[in-house]
């Protein structure tokens, strides 16, 4: 029976067997340092050839990264190093030594380069981290529905109709009739919540949009709540609880794992706080520049933005010329030169990054003065509004003509529905997406034929109302655009193991 380095502080100064991997290694006279991932965690363990002997320790120096080993040891406390343990090592069994070199060496990758190499990136410490992560949302995620009374059910992957029509959806061929990959489960949800009353969805769903931007997938995990006998606010409200409750546990349940993703919680931890809760004109108002928040405007705050970049790239670039001089300086010592290198290539990147900052704002500006009173959000405008406010912003009361088919015209104006998306700080944009259901059989039936959808093949969703007919609502979370704004990653596409998305099919 071996342990786990997650065991580690229960197993102080006791000895212990770990079965993992060698993520990294370095050797010095009489001594090998290994840090091994076991799937746990990650730890330095050290093997001295005094201790080991002649044969293991030249066993110990042939280990390259990825080889797979058993360490037998003792566990001493060593708060410098990962995890706060290392492990003294006794003996070691070797199962595999790679007869290549690992391709993904500790260099810089590009994300073309690991995407390619998925199988393995999955290894890195860094996606290790956003794994855990991403497992601890979904635990938190059941927990909060199953602990207030909520039933799981599934919806259909196939479905012979679209929740909003079909130009993004994959199809295909069902016995010779058409089909398609849903990309909604909520149709459906709506249907359980007559029967349970409260439920919620957990599954894959799909869109075929050829984008290659930053926050879109092709296949994607949804979670998918419907709520008989809610309204608009009593949907509001649970969202909010919804997410509080879950980023709540995973500060609390992966200190670690954030604090490897270097993850400033600051804005996480905002959640305590209540949501802003602003209408769909309420926040063209506030891009425009024509309603300040906390006594600043859309407009001042972008212009002292790029202030900001350009003051924050003088200063990297003197920071840069004075690491520079230490590292030409022969007479400096290695550990230092090499120490000073790490941070002007840290500085260098994010040069790169506050000069993309500075291409970007003035579009998001312009965009931001002249947007439209019923206009969609772009990723631009979504990510202005959520920096005029210090938690996640809630905007209601959306243009009917851009939002879904299902969604509950607003009493006595027609021309606005009761939607609702959340907005993540930080520039992550909506999470979530929800809305009163309309209940009115006549309007919905108009809106089908407005949607130009076949009607034959929403008559059973017809029948809701029909039969039993109640107010009701429900939302959708995004798991990968969650995942993306907890661990603060740019790419969605590490958010998920393997991605799926315009151009990628394997591995």
């Amino acid at each position: 029976m071996h342990q786990y380095i997650r065991q580690f502080p229960s197993l102080e100064n006791q000895t212990a067997t770990i079965k993992g991997w060698v993520a990294n290694s370095r050797d010095s006279k009489g001594l090998v340092f290994l840090v091994m991932r076991d799937g746990s965690g990650f730890a330095q363990c050290v093997v001295s050839e005094e201790t080991v002997g002649a044969e293991q320790f030249a066993l110990a120096k042939s280990l390259t990264q990825e080889s797979a080993v058993a360490l037998t040891g003792t566990v001493l406390k060593d708060e410098r190093q990962v995890g706060g343990y290392e492990l003294q090592v006794t003996g070691l069994q070797v199962y595999s030594i790679p007869t290549v070199e690992y391709p993904i060496t500790p260099k810089e990758h590009g994300v073309e380069f690991l995407g390619k190499k998925r199988h393995l990136w999955l290894r890195s410490r860094r996606q290790w981290a956003i794994m855990r992560v991403r497992n601890e949302i979904i635990m938190g995620i059941h927990a909060f529905f199953q602990e207030r009374g909520f039933v799981q059910m599934d919806a259909p992957i196939l479905t012979g109709n679209a929740c909003e029509g079909t130009s993004e959806l994959f199809a295909t061929d069902f016995y010779g009739d058409p089909a398609y990959l849903s990309q909604s489960g909520q149709l459906y949800g709506e249907a359980m919540a007559m029967a349970q009353g409260l439920i919620y969805t957990f599954g894959p769903t799909f869109r075929a949009e050829k984008s290659v931007t930053r926050r879109h997938l092709s296949e994607f995990w949804m979670i998918e709540p419907e709520m008989a006998f809610y309204d608009l606010e009593m949907n509001m409200a649970l969202i909010e609880d919804f997410i509080r409750s879950v980023v709540t546990r995973v500060l609390d349940r992966c200190k670690m794992e954030l604090q490897t993703l270097e993850r400033d919680t600051t804005m996480l931890e905002k959640v305590a706080q209540p949501f802003p809760r602003i209408t769909h004109a309420e926040a063209v108002k506030i891009l425009r520049g024509e309603k300040a928040v906390n006594g600043r405007t859309a407009l001042e705050m972008l212009d002292a933005e790029i202030a900001r970049c350009q003051d924050r790239i003088a200063a990297c670039q003197a920071d840069i010329a004075q690491r520079e001089i230490v590292v030409k300086d022969t007479n400096e010592k290695k550990g230092v030169r090499n120490f000073n290198q790490a941070q002007i290539d840290k500085l260098k990147q994010e040069i790169a990054d506050l000069e993309e900052q500075l291409r970007n704002l003035p579009k998001w500006r312009e965009s931001a003065a002249t947007f439209p009173e019923d206009g969609d959000f772009g990723n631009s405008d979504e990510t202005v509004l959520t920096r005029m406010f210090d938690a996640p912003v809630m905007v209601y009361n959306w243009p009917t003509k851009i939002k879904a088919f299902y969604m509950k015209e607003v009493e006595g104006d027609p021309e606005h529905v009761k939607g609702v998306d959340v907005l993540a700080p930080e520039g992550f944009g909506e999470i979530v997406g929800g809305s009163e259901r309309e209940t009115d059989l006549s309007i919905l039936t108009r809106k089908i034929e407005e949607h130009k959808l076949p009607m034959e093949a929403f008559e059973w969703y017809l029948d809701l109302r029909r039969f039993g007919s109640v107010p009701h609502a429900g939302f959708g979370l995004g798991l990968e655009r969650f995942v993306a704004w907890m661990c603060n990653i740019q790419h969605i596409r590490e958010a998920i193991p393997f991605q799926r998305r315009y151009g990628w099919l394997f591995p």
